[in-house]
Order: structure tokens, then C-alpha cells, then sequence
């Protein structure tokens, strides 16, 4: 069973203060859905309930550190209090932390984590109840390209980014064995532009700067809102697996290809270039 439609659904999104939660908030409020959205930039988050009034949608935003469990669970309370269901959820709240393990601190390290896979469990764990109790819910977790292969200087990312993958694909695998009425997809973007680089963190050694100009110059490719629009395509399609941009489905079909060789290939042609 899948959701099919967004029309009078409850969709609930965080980092939605921009890039890809953003547009997909914008596709999803085109689509008469009512709408839950949440980011740690109050100014950002802001635009966006501008952007998703203007087209006529009703919804809830608050400010949100989706590491903190307490805060994420509070927010559920409070969304199903007031739409008193939980249609889709989209965890989508993501940053990024470049440069070499042996560079990097264990509180750069926690940062990462705290955000991009604690953020996953705690939206997971907190509004999944509701997702069942619905009777036709769909959860969405954003990985990555490099959920499915890893890349010199992402070691941080690379590790978040396949705990989502293994964490959601097993979730699906128990909502199937339960007969859980929820669909979950695992969804995994290659270069979209949006300003995760920008906003991201470096290892003291690392060029911001010129990395922030490697991603937005010659790795982000789609633009967000054409990304948004798979996602949502293939969350209502109840997809197990979403690829997006051809970046992601040629380098996910290379390393298929190469097996464990594709780490080679990289360590030679791309070493430091995201």
C-alpha cells in the first residue's frame, strides 16, 4: 500500500528552511497537503512558511535541533496535537563535514552524527507511532550518493550517511514482517544545489572556500526543486529506493560494477574533490 496522493495528507518535513526541504514543503503545499516543518535557522524557516502560505497551505513550523531528542519529541506531541495525524514524514535535515579522519575531532565527529543520523532515529522514533496509527503512512529518510559509495575526505559523512541507508532498509524490512501499514524509502541524492557546502563544516587543514566552489561549480547538477519532485514521486510510490540525478545513478552502478575495486579507482582519480 502506498500514499499515492499528498491531497489532505499531514506531511511532516525537517530541515525545511531550505534546499531540498524547502521545495519539497513547496511541491507538497501545491498539492493541498497540510504541512509540519521544522529547521534550527528561525529566518530560513520563516521564508519558507511564507513561501507555502502564499500557496495556500495551512501550516505548523517550529524551530527544531533534530539531535536533541527531547525538543523532536516535544514537536510530535504538538503536530499530532494539532492535525491530530501523521500522514508522511520526510527526515531531511542534513549538514556536512569534510576532511581526513585523522584531522577531524571527536566533537566534529559527534556534530555529524548528532545531526544527520541521531536526527533520522529521533524523527523516526517519535512520529512513527503516528505513521501506523494513520493506516497509510509513508517515511522518508534522506541518505545519500555517498550512502552507497565512499569518497576520500567524507569519512564523517560517508559514515552518517550509510547508517541511514542500513537503518531505514531494516525499517522496512520490519514494517513488511509486522504488516505495518507504512511504507519507508530510502532516498539517496547525488549533487543537488543547495547549500549544504556552504553551511557545512571543514577539518581545520581543509579549504572551505574551494570546496564550497568544487560543489556548487562542478558536483551540483539538479536543481533542488527538480530533486524534490522525484523524492515525493517515489515516497508516494512507496519506493525502497530512490536514486536522484544521474550522477547518483551512474557512480551507484559503477561501484556495483567495480565491487570493492571502485575504492581504488577513486583513491586514484578523485582524491579530494568533495
Amino acid at each position: 500500500m502506498s500514499l499515492r496522493t499528498l491531497n489532505g495528507k499531514v506531511v511532516v518535513i525537517t530541515g525545511a528552511g531550505g534546499g531540498m526541504g524547502r521545495e519539497m514543503a513547496r511541491l507538497a503545499a501545491s498539492q493541498r497537503a497540510l504541512l509540519a516543518l521544522s529547521d534550527w535557522d528561525a529566518d530560513a524557516l520563516a521564508e519558507t512558511v511564507d513561501i507555502v502560505k502564499a500557496l495556500g497551505a495551512e501550516v505548523r513550523s517550529d524551530v527544531v535541533d533534530v539531535s536533541d531528542r527531547a525538543v523532536v519529541g516535544q514537536w510530535a506531541t504538538d503536530v499530532v496535537g494539532q492535525f491530530g495525524r501523521v500522514n508522511m514524514v520526510v527526515n531531511n535535515a542534513g549538514v556536512s563535514m569534510s576532511g581526513d579522519f585523522e584531522d577531524m575531532s571527536y566533537d566534529e565527529f559527534d556534530w555529524i552524527v548528532g545531526i544527520n543520523f541521531n536526527g533520522v532515529i529521533n524523527g523516526t522514533k517519535e512520529f512513527l507511532p503516528h505513521l501506523i496509527a494513520s493506516g497509510n503512512g509513508a517515511l522518508v529518510n534522506i541518505s545519500s550518493l555517498f550512502g552507497l559509495i565512499s569518497m576520500p575526505g567524507q569519512s564523517a559523512y560517508n559514515a552518517t550517511k550509510y547508517a541511514v541507508r542500513g537503518f531505514t532498509e531494516a525499517l522496512r524490512e520490519e514494517m513488511l514482517v509486522n504488516r505495518h501499514p507504512v511504507t519507508v524509502t530510502c532516498v539517496h541524492p547525488g549533487g543537488i544545489k543547495t547549500g549544504i557546502a556552504r553551511n557545512g563544516r571543514t577539518t581545520a587543514h581543509e579549504d572551505q572556500a574551494s570546496l564550497v566552489s568544487t560543489f556548487d561549480e562542478k558536483l551540483a547538477r539538479m536543481p533542488a526543486d527538480k530533486a524534490a519532485g522525484i523524492i515525493l514521486k517515489g515516497a508516494l510510490a512507496g519506493k525502497a529506493r530512490v536514486l536522484v540525478g544521474a550522477d547518483a545513478h551512474a557512480m551507484h552502478h559503477f561501484a556495483k560494477l567495480a565491487g570493492s575495486r571502485y575504492q581504488d579507482v577513486v583513491a586514484r582519480i578523485a582524491p579530494r574533490v568533495v
